[in-house]
């Protein structure tokens, strides 16, 4: 069978031979994501007899520890679960190699190893260097590499993923490309956003290109609002110190979000080539308008939250969590309103907030069409017609529902909303998933569709910057400004009511 280049149907290649080294393999990271999407992926069959894992991190130690570290882990992971012959593939594919990221000798340990594996199980001297590490490493770890020679593609090929956040604004983003391009073609680099690795996500390309139905409506004519909603019930955790530099504009917004942007409104790609799919979402992202510092003011929403109850359980105020400072003014919440100034979206809003500790966990896009002219109806009962409504829900449950009026059965007329949904776990036979599954795959295949190029994200930072800029001038006036459990502060709902609008509730 032949394989989709922008992951669209499932494919029966097999992944190619390679080594995938793991930059902070004691991380979170691997043990909740990475490594059970191998799993799952080798269930699949899709992983190659020539695979090895290599974990590099600090501490003393061994291929063994690791590998028992692992597997107690991958226990805890599926509930005591685990399928002891698919554990035993991968188990013996697993190594080790000790060392800090600035140190020459353990670059030149990790090449060793690389070799060794290569030997051992047939790689074909072709490796993926994943770094689950903190950004501040991102560099340094690729200077690593070309310093022991291990990113030259002369046996094999080399490729780099990255993690994000890539930058903390547009002048750090650009200096990150371009101390990676110093060492990398930009085709060994892969910025990865786990977003893209969701099903509903990828299926945003079917639904409106393999349907003739909705691609000639999705436009300014027939189309009045898009939102785009990604909303959880947990608060900062642990994670504080790291939320503290960062906050929900910068974590969020640049990458996840404006890649779901550009998904929903890109032009038609020429093919499914990554470049090609590539080329039309940089295209929107650059069409978004920048903000005036008034338009900031007028356009925006910050939040921070306060003490409540979230998803059942008890929240401290933002101010309160370990490792956040007593007047800290980082924001949790964000609303925005965005244009993109092209021939298909002009004066179609688009809405997006994105928030910690609300009632709900929920990722969903929706697109809101125009109202019909009421003339037909003038001399019925019928005063007012509902919108059509197209949600695209991407997490807890991913499916796809849309809302349309329909006549109330009886002598007079009246209209009702009727509900048409699909959900993947009811409709397709769906299988356990990180959301890592088919970005691994993808990199170890060498296409790059479903990962950031260079200019997307800084045209992200470009858009995001004013904002940035004008929050760092002018503190907010009151945080917190939002209890845990609600929607938010207030002004995120004046936001759309300025516009005559509302934001749609999660499952309703």
């Amino acid at each position: 069978m032949a394989t989709s280049r922008a992951g669209l149907q499932k494919s029966t290649r097999m992944a190619d031979p390679c080594a995938l080294v793991i930059f902070g393999a004691k991380g979170d990271l691997t043990k909740r994501k990475l490594v059970p999407a191998l799993i799952n992926l080798a269930r699949q069959q899709l992983l190659p007899e020539g695979f090895a894992v290599i974990g590099f991190g600090r501490g003393d130690m061994t291929a063994e520890s690791f590998r028992k570290r692992l597997r107690d882990e991958m226990e805890e992971y599926t509930g005591g679960n685990l399928e002891a012959e698919l554990w035993q593939w991968m188990e013996k594919r697993i190594h080790w190699v000790s060392g800090s990221f600035d140190e020459k000798e353990a670059y030149t340990a990790l090449r060793t190893v690389l070799v060794h594996v290569d030997e051992k199980h047939g790689t074909g001297g072709n490796a993926i260097f994943y770094l689950a590490t903190a950004p501040s490493y991102f560099a340094p770890v690729v200077e690593g590499l070309h310093g022991a020679n291990l990113i030259a593609q002369d046996n094999g090929w080399r490729r780099v993923v990255v993690e994000k956040p890539f930058g903390r604004d547009l002048d750090s983003a650009r200096a990150l490309n371009e101390r990676l391009r110093c060492f990398l073609d930009e085709k060994q680099i892969y910025r990865i956003d786990h977003y893209l690795g969701k099903e509903t996500v990828q299926n945003i390309l079917v639904f409106r290109f393999a349907n003739g139905m909705f691609e000639p409506i999705w436009n300014r004519r027939y189309v009045d609002h898009v939102q785009i909603t990604v909303v959880e019930t947990l608060g900062v955790e642990k994670r504080g110190g790291y939320y503290e530099t960062s906050g929900a504009l910068r974590d969020m917004v640049p990458n996840h979000i404006f890649q779901l942007i550009s998904l929903v409104a890109m032009e038609p790609p020429i093919s499914f080539d990554a470049d090609a799919v590539r080329d039309e979402q940089s295209k929107v992202i650059r069409a978004i308008r920048p903000m005036s510092p008034t338009e900031v003011l007028s356009r925006t929403v910050r939040g921070q939250y306060g003490a409540g109850v979230a998803g059942g359980v008890t929240l401290p105020d933002y101010r309160a969590e370990e490792r956040v400072s007593s007047n800290s003014t980082t924001e949790t919440y964000v609303a925005m309103k965005l244009e993109i100034d092209n021939w298909r979206w002009k004066d179609v809003p688009f809405y997006l907030r994105v928030g910690k500790a609300l009632p709900k966990r929920r990722t969903e896009i929706v697109v809101k069409f125009r109202r019909p002219p009421l003339s037909l109806f003038r001399e019925t009962e019928v005063d007012t017609l509902n919108r059509n409504l197209l949600v695209l829900g991407i997490q807890p449950d991913e499916g796809i529902q849309l809302s349309f009026g329909a006549k109330v059965p009886g002598a007079t007329m009246r209209i009702g909303t009727v509900n048409m949904s699909f959900t993947y776990s009811e409709h397709f036979e769906v299988a356990p998933a990180t959301g890592y599954e088919r970005l691994l795959y993808e990199a170890m295949l060498g296409d790059q569709t479903l990962f950031q190029r260079a200019d997307m994200v800084e045209a992200g930072w470009r858009v995001v910057s004013p904002v940035l800029e004008q929050w760092q001038a002018e503190p907010p006036h009151s945080f917190p400004n939002y209890a845990a459990g609600s929607w938010g502060p207030k002004q995120a709902d004046e936001l759309l009511a300025q516009d005559g609008q509302y934001w749609h509730e999660p499952d309703k």
